[in-house]
């Protein structure tokens, strides 16, 4: 029996910190492997802001609430504009 007037440690794992295009690449994944088009998804989210939206399917969406819907347009629209229009 441990003694109650000892410091106890413990450690907590920190949490993973992922860049949107990760979290936009999990999301992605999690809906195609659900069944779901992701573009729709992902856009429906993006417009309205509902997660419903997104599968829970491997955390995808508390995952994607992490990222701010203007960061996530924001990368979505460059990826567009160095792949296509340059």
């Amino acid at each position: 029996m441990q003694e109650l007037g000892n410091t106890q440690y413990f450690k907590v794992v920190k949490e993973q910190v992922l860049g949107v295009d990760d979290i936009v690449a999990k999301v992605y994944q999690a809906l195609t492997e659900k069944g779901y088009d992701p573009v729709n998804q992902i856009v429906g989210y993006i417009m309205s802001g509902d997660p419903t939206y997104i599968t829970s399917h491997n955390g995808a969406r508390s995952l994607i609430m992490k990222a701010d819907r203007d960061e996530i347009l924001e990368l979505l629209l460059k990826n567009y504009i160095d792949t296509v229009l340059k």
